[in-house]
């Protein structure tokens, strides 16, 4: 001890032994002792004061070194239970944190006296916020059973008995840690005429900046630069830094998750092993949580972690002596629930944005607990408190400690908003700016070390805000006289860092945590057996495959409503089907037919399996979260999905099958039906796998689709049903071989043919007629013998298809084939997809209004700027400039639209119905809004912020509202949804539109019309300024990760409302969710200044810091339920804390954040709450009367003032009329398509690939009997390229529509009329020159006529035809909920369509019933009789040899004579073949042949007069639809509802006696 030098840390006051600082340096207002980790369980201040230098930091001598016998459990529990507590001032039973000297030189003894220490970290839990206040603070009997079985888990106990844990990897050191990625920090917005004006562009670099600016390659980006630092078992990180500064990067690299990078130097090694081993056989200790909380949302919370737990349950070599599997999860589930409080969850969904579940906060403990399952060594969490209030992030964080203590790990956390009270729970922390390491090392010195850089913290920031204000310009505090000696850059910041005291301590701390690593290195390889060389995956493959095929049981047993629906659907179409080939007769009538519904029945049911698509890249997200945690192969899952197919798919065939088979009257065998099942059945099993594998395969589903549009082309014609083999042309017969359709088509016609009696009957009985005898005739069916009328079904399907019975379980065996094919495809491409592949944001510019320094390098692909806080910077360049803006900024705030009108609310009240009682979400809510003052409407989760929010702006769509709602005094104006600003919490808007276009529509249609749009353009610009985002006033908003980041989206959003000049009044949900801390305040400022500039403001806020709390004047507190527990003004907090304290609230500690002190005070987020309701505490306050007399004598002045107006106030629903509407709605609809170019090329590279496809199929088509019906499936091929390009239409109309909706409809900008103009007019001309192109690919090649008026006619047929999709597409979205919807929708649709158009069935195979009517009304009967109509004109027929019905004549009668009268009356000709027989071919026109399908010539201009006429009404269906979607639906109601008349004019009366 004498030797050791005792010496001070730079900036600090703590002493340090040995480079180990023995205790936590005290934060400022805090006692020393208070802060330090009693690692002897202390009973007293004196007793911690003693240990200040003692040889092991609370020990004594004496015991450091003689080491006690380890204890049993029931004598640690024993222990934990005596130790007295000392609760911290204002801070509660908190979560202990590591012992700054339990480094290096750990010993296995003090390892051993842990066990304890575990205890002690979970009975400083704070089980609740109020905890912090409450007496005694001691272990209840459940806390104490926790922490038995958490010992269990984790302790000493578990430790000896488990070879999993002794072979552990704990703790990581990075040395020299560089990422680099490639990428510009900015680029250019990319639109269709870049498609045209690429190679000029490229033409005019190549000549003015020479041959490297065309072939340089993207500039390589540095993200981190040289990081090093150990994090210790036991210990947690805490990563700050600004959204792109880096920190996302750091923790996905640290979690060993590396793709998407281009390279990744230096060395990271966890517990003695490098990142390459630990990728290869020890995944599963190094976790990745990334921000989004991604589960099953139809599983339950139970269900959810028993899966993981099935998965991650150790071998019996790492389990209890007798302990089972199911006994090691159900106490280890038994514990996870009660220490993260979601114990009352268990049997609730899980739920997100459609499924109905659990809370946020709770899905947040729902992530924890199946992180703790993983057991990882290491773990990574990024920004996982967004969205949650203070309380539970605080719940949230104080969780990762408890896991941290308890299982020894190393744990690092990204926050962007951490208080005082979460970053005191954290060990170290890092700071990041620009990729740059500004600091790493213990977190209660970084203050010190900042502030000695020359930094002020001011009164009341939390020292996570000070160190991210210090890299940010705008926010940081400089001390008087250091103006000139602070670092100013990143780089600055990183230099600053490399010189000093900190690092080399780093350093010191690196190499004493790699002793301890090579100690673990020589203890893991002594009790490591044979079985823990690997430890990847903790059960074996076939345990993961039935716990994933459990799982997927599940997930849709979760949605049982889907799955009923689609059987339901499923049944539907078999009705409908089965109805249109009922009792098909045994004829050679029914010999098309017959062939059509096996056709039929084997497509759809392939067909069906598209769905698939959508599924596989809903489920990927979770798919490669669960990868990254090890709980199973993505092989496995893929293996489960194809089990859960089985009895899937076994009920979906049967349904259809039985219902089909029976109605169409198909061969009644016993042996026949199962054959016909069973091919139905694997063709199915390998459609839906080949899908699959498609999905698995590709990047995206846009790309997905492009693929299976083309495959269903390929399973379609090359089946044989509509070509026949033999008339195949050699470059595509080739796709026969690799189609599965086609070998079921084969086995299922062998099967129904192969033992049939056909009888020709005729038409198909040649000849027929008066004096024919059955000796000389013959039939038209191929395979046919002269002069026999009964065919030989197997002959018939040898002679048409080359098919024969004898191939039967030969395409059995090939269907099976390609079914594994397709499942050894999809286990290969979801083994093969990379987890979290991230390149950084960018931000998008308008070309023509990029900022001048990026111009030239956005140009040339040139180095930029490496992120968008970077390129703010150089575009802002100088310091002079942004004084000049921010002096600008202020001046225009003056200039910012006053509000004079008071609003208030009272006797609010909010029900909900909820299965089949109601629930009551807000309460006799009262209130008000005075102009020129900041209101902060704060609470819980779950309280009833948003929805009061949302009520008070009229913009509840759900349930029943009722109370008072008055501006000055007077019910409120129609006026009132458009003259108040809605800043959503979402920052929903067109993802295309740039900055300056986004406000300069708001501000063209919500202002008044008498204002001259260049005034409206003018005061665009000034909120430009106000809001500081004339840099990015060019940018395009994108979405997240591709335009502008969050708080400059945030920005936008507010922007928006402002532009709009509300008169009223300004609401604000969750202003600053998701954003750091620096950019939550700035957004604070701006508010701030909106207000002094005489707007009127309600926000809404979570997780405020003292400083952010200080900039609001009044306080509206909900409680859960809806109910108010404070209201009045904050007076910077202090008369909050005063109501609190007298009303029996603990006193507030003078560092305390009054917004947590009153979120505490109320046991906010706490279950297990005792104290007195704070509701009922207001209800009976004085204040709360004198509220009330406030707000009666603000109505009573406000409505003496309007008495005395003269003037009229604007009292329209809109501020501009419907034409003007029309006009800006189209206008930036138009502007929407122009620069989305992928869907653009991604539609005519559709029509350009189907169309090639048809024609070089049907190439050169001939005159034989079956060249004309080739012509029709030609035409009928070009209908069936509908569905895929409404699948690619209808996302752009609801994205359209959900834009609308969920902003734009409330605000009141523009009318439904305007947005359905603005959905369909910009379709319009894009679809006319997809046509065009597709007519040329198509028409052509296949040989149809070339005169002038049948190509003409036939390009006008195309034209309407894509007119009649894209109505008939948005139709079917205009009353769809979502995608999903709609694309199921389609198919259905598009069935009935097609169904009864005459091809699937010709009209005389008809059943009545749909030909009597049916047919008539199907628009695709006539776009088929106006193109064969014209196409078949005069085209003369001359017959295949193998199309001849053969015959003989009478003798002594010449086969011309024979035949006269029956070739007059039916049509067709004959000729005497070579052997004497007399041949007839059926046809000898186009026009006969198309007569047979109902199709004249002479009713073409009929049949595109009611094509057009097909069209109107899809586009009225698009309009009416829209309507009641959007709100139509409740004028229609309100017609037939009495009691709707009465209440409204009960309402009518009110308000008419509140004016009197």
């Amino acid at each position: 001890m004498d030797e050791e030098k005792v010496k001070q840390v730079p900036g600090g006051t703590s002493p340090e032994i040995s480079g180990e600082p023995v205790f936590p340096l005290a934060h400022s207002g805090q006692n020393p002792a208070s802060t330090m980790l009693d690692y002897r369980g202390a009973a007293s201040q004196k007793e911690v004061e003693d240990t200040t230098l003692s040889p092991a930091a609370g020990m004594s001598s004496e015991k450091a070194a003689v080491p006690s016998p380890p204890k049993s459990d029931s004598e640690l529990y024993e222990d934990a239970m005596s130790q007295p507590e000392e609760p911290h001032p204002g801070r509660g039973l908190e979560p202990i944190r590591t012992n700054k000297s339990h480094g290096a030189e750990l010993s296995r003894v003090e390892s051993e006296k842990l066990e304890t220490d575990l205890f002690k970290s979970l009975s400083r839990r704070r089980t609740s916020a109020s905890d912090a206040y409450s007496a005694g603070g001691r272990i209840g009997e459940e806390k104490a059973e926790i922490e038995r079985l958490m010992s269990r888990m984790f302790g000493q106990g578990r430790q000896a008995h488990s070879e999993e844990e002794k072979t552990r990897h704990t703790g990581v050191v990075f040395k020299h840690l560089t990422v680099k990625g490639v990428g510009l920090g900015a680029a250019l917005q990319p639109t269709i005429g870049d498609i045209f004006n690429g190679l000029p562009r490229m033409i005019r670099n190549l000549i003015g900046l020479g041959a490297k600016s065309v072939t340089a390659k993207p500039p390589v980006r540095t993200i981190i630069n040289d990081f090093s630092g150990a994090v210790k078992p036991g210990e947690m990180l805490l990563v700050l830094g600004r959204p792109g500064a880096g920190c996302s990067t750091f923790l996905k690299v640290l979690g060993n998750q590396r793709e998407g990078y281009t390279a990744v130097d230096g060395e990271v090694v966890y517990g003695g092993t490098d990142a390459a081993t630990m990728k290869k056989n020890f995944r599963s200790e190094v976790l990745y949580g990334p921000e989004d909380d991604m589960h099953f949302p139809t599983l339950t919370v139970k269900d959810t972690l028993n899966f993981a737990l099935k998965t991650r349950t150790p071998g019996k070599e790492s389990r209890e002596e007798g302990e089972t599997r199911s006994q090691y999860a159900a106490e280890f589930l038994r514990v996870v629930s009660k220490l993260f409080w979601i114990e009352h969850t268990l049997g609730t969904k899980v739920g997100d944005e459609l499924v109905r579940g659990v809370s946020g906060g709770e899905k947040k403990r729902v992530s924890i607990a199946e992180a703790l399952i993983t057991k990882a060594s290491v773990q990574c969490w990024d920004n996982s408190t967004r969205g949650l209030d203070a309380s539970t992030a605080l719940e949230y964080v104080e969780s990762l400690r408890v896991l941290t203590n308890m299982a020894n790990v190393s744990t690092m956390v990204a926050l962007y908003q951490a208080g005082e009270t979460l970053y005191n729970l954290f060990d170290k922390v890092l700071l990041i700016e620009e990729g740059k390491c500004c600091y790493f090392g213990p977190s209660e010195e970084a203050k010190a070390y900042f502030q000695g850089l020359g930094f002020e913290c001011p009164a009341r920031w939390t020292t996570a805000d000070f160190l991210t204000s210090v890299v940010d310009e705008h926010a940081r505090n400089v001390r008087e006289g250091w103006e000139h000696r602070i670092p100013k850059t990143a780089a600055d910041f990183e230099q600053a860092y490399q010189n000093s005291e900190i690092l080399k301590n780093n350093f010191a701390d690196i190499a004493g945590c790699e002793a301890l690593f090579q100690e673990q290195s020589r203890a893991r390889e002594e009790t490591r057996s044979k079985a823990a060389q690997q430890k990847n995956y903790t059960v074996s493959f076939y345990k993961q495959v039935l716990a994933c095929t459990h799982r997927q049981f599940l997930v849709m047993w979760g949605d049982k409503q889907t799955l009923g629906s689609k059987w339901g659907g499923i049944l539907f179409q078999a009705l409908i089907v089965g109805s249109l080939f009922y009792n098909m007769p045994k004829t050679s009538a029914g010999v098309f037919t017959r062939g059509g519904v096996m056709f039929f029945m084997l497509l759809f049911n392939a067909l069906l399996a598209l769905a698939e698509l959508t599924a596989a890249f809903s489920s990927r997200p979770i798919m490669l979260k669960h990868k990254s945690f090890t709980f199973y192969r993505p092989a496995a899952f893929a293996l489960a999905q194809v089990v859960v197919d089985v009895p899937l798919v076994f009920v979906q065939v049967f349904i259809f099958n039985i219902v089909v088979y029976f109605m169409s009257d198909l061969q009644r065998t016993a042996s026949q039906f199962f054959i016909s099942f069973l091919f139905l059945f694997i063709l199915t099993m390998s459609m839906y796998s080949f899908f699959r594998a498609v999905g698995s395969n590709v990047a995206s589903l846009d790309v997905a689709t492009r693929i299976t549009g083309v495959a269903i082309q390929v399973l379609i014609v090359y089946t044989g049903y509509l070509i026949p083999p033999r008339k195949m042309h050699p470059w595509f017969k080739w796709l026969i071989y690799i189609n599965p359709v086609q070998y079921g088509f084969e086995a299922l016609m062998a099967n129904e043919f192969y033992n049939l009696k056909i009888e020709c009957v005729t038409p198909s009985l040649v000849p027929y007629g008066p004096g024919i005898t059955s000796a000389h005739q013959s039939c038209l069916l191929q395979g046919s013998q002269p002069g026999q009328t009964v065919v030989n079904g197997a002959d018939y399907i040898l002679t048409a298809f080359t098919y024969t019975r004898a191939h039967l379980w030969r395409n059995f065996g090939i269907i099976v084939a390609f079914w594994l094919f397709f499942v050894l495809l999809t286990m290969i491409g979801m083994e093969l997809q990379k987890p979290n592949q991230d390149g950084g944001s960018i931000t998008i510019f308008k070309r023509g209004q990029v900022p001048k320094k990026l111009e030239k390098a956005l140009d040339t692909n040139a180095a930029a700027p490496t992120d968008e806080e970077k390129a703010d910077k150089e575009v802002a360049v100088t310091g002079s400039d942004m004084e000049k803006d921010s002096s600008a900024s202020e001046s225009e705030g003056k200039g910012i639209a006053r509000s004079n009108t008071i609003f208030t609310w009272q006797n609010v009240n909010y029900t909900i119905p909820i299965g089949k009682g109601e629930k009551q979400l807000l309460r006799d809510v009262q209130g008000y809004v005075r102009p020129g003052k900041l209101t902060a409407l704060m609470g819980a989760s779950g309280a009833g912020k948003t929805t009061l929010l949302t009520t008070l702006a009229q913009r509840q769509t759900f349930g029943v509202v009722s109370g008072d709602f008055l501006v000055d005094g007077a019910p409120l104006p129609k006026s009132f949804q458009r003259a108040t600003g809605y800043a959503e919490q979402m920052d929903v808007h067109e993802p295309t539109a740039t900055v300056r276009e986004a406000l300069q529509f708001s501000a063209l249609l919500r202002q008044p019309k008498e204002t001259p749009t260049q005034e409206k353009y003018d005061y665009v610009e000034r909120v430009i300024d106000l809001l500081e985002m004339r840099n990015i006033a060019g940018a395009t908003i994108g979405k997240v990760g591709v335009g502008l980041n969050q708080e400059q989206r945030k920005r936008v959003t507010i922007g928006v409302e402002l532009a709009a000049k509300p008169a009223l009044l300004l609401f604000c949900d969750e202003p600053t969710s998701g954003l750091d801390s620096g950019a939550a305040f700035n957004i604070l400022r701006f508010l701030r200044k909106l207000a002094e500039a005489g707007q009127a403001i309600l926000c809404t806020i979570h997780q405020p810091s003292s400083i952010l709390f200080q900039e609001f004047d009044e306080l509206i507190l909900l409680k859960s339920g809806g109910r108010i527990v404070f209201h009045g003004e904050t007076g910077g907090g202090a008369k909050l804390i005063q109501y609190f304290e007298k009303n029996g609230a603990k006193k507030c500690p003078p560092a305390a954040n009054p917004a947590e002190y009153m979120l505490d005070a109320i046991g906010a987020g706490n279950p297990d709450y005792k104290g007195k309701d704070w509701g009922d505490v207001w209800e009976n306050s004085p204040e709360k009367q004198e509220r009330t007399a406030e707000i009666q004598q603000m109505i009573k002045d406000r409505r003496a003032v309007n008495e005395q107006k003269t003037e009229m106030t604007d009292d329209r629903e809109y501020a501009m009329p419907v034409r003007a509407q029309i006009s800006a709605v189209v206008r930036r609809s138009f502007i929407a398509y122009w620069r989305t170019p992928e869907y653009m090329i991604g539609k005519f590279v559709l029509h350009i690939v189907t169309g090639l496809f048809n024609t070089f199929t049907f190439w050169k088509l001939g005159n034989s009997n079956i060249d004309m019906q080739s012509r029709l499936f030609s035409v009928f091929m070009t209908l069936t390229i509908c569905p895929p390009l409404i699948q690619q239409l209808q996302p752009r109309f609801l994205q359209f529509r959900n834009i609308y909706e969920s902003r734009e409809a409330k605000a009141k900008i523009y009318s439904w009329w305007a947005f359905c103009f603005g959905s369909v007019l910009p379709e319009l001309p894009y679809s006319i020159v997809a046509g065009t192109i597709y007519f040329n690919c198509w028409y052509w090649g296949v040989g149809f006529p070339k005169d002038s008026f049948t190509a003409g006619y036939t390009y006008a047929m195309v034209i309407l035809f894509e007119l009649f999709y894209i109505g008939f597409g948005q139709a079917i979205a205009s009353f769809a909920a979502n995608e999903l919807l709609a694309s199921i929708l389609v198919p259905l649709f598009f069935l009935f369509v097609v169904s009864f158009c005459g091809v699937v069935v010709p009209f005389a195979g008809l059943p009545y019933f749909w030909r009597s009517w049916m047919y008539y009304v199907t628009p695709f009967r006539y776009l088929l009789s106006g193109f064969l109509g014209v196409i078949l004109h005069n085209v003369p027929v001359k017959c295949d040899p193998v199309e001849f019905a053969r015959f003989s004549p009478p003798s002594g009668q010449s086969c011309e004579n024979y035949t006269e009268a029956f070739v007059k009356q039916v049509g067709g000709y004959v000729q005497t073949g070579s052997d004497g027989l007399c041949e007839f071919c059926q046809y000898a026109s186009g026009d006969q042949f198309a007569a047979g399908f109902n199709v004249f010539y002479h009713e073409k201009w009929m049949n595109f007069g009611v094509f057009w006429a097909y069209i109107g009404f899809n586009f009225f269906v698009v309009f009416f639809a829209s309507w009641l979607w959007l709100g139509g639906w409740k004028t229609v109601a309100r017609l037939f509802n009495g009691k709707e008349k009465k209440q409204k004019k009960v309402a009518r009366e009110k308000n008419e006696g509140v004016q009197a």
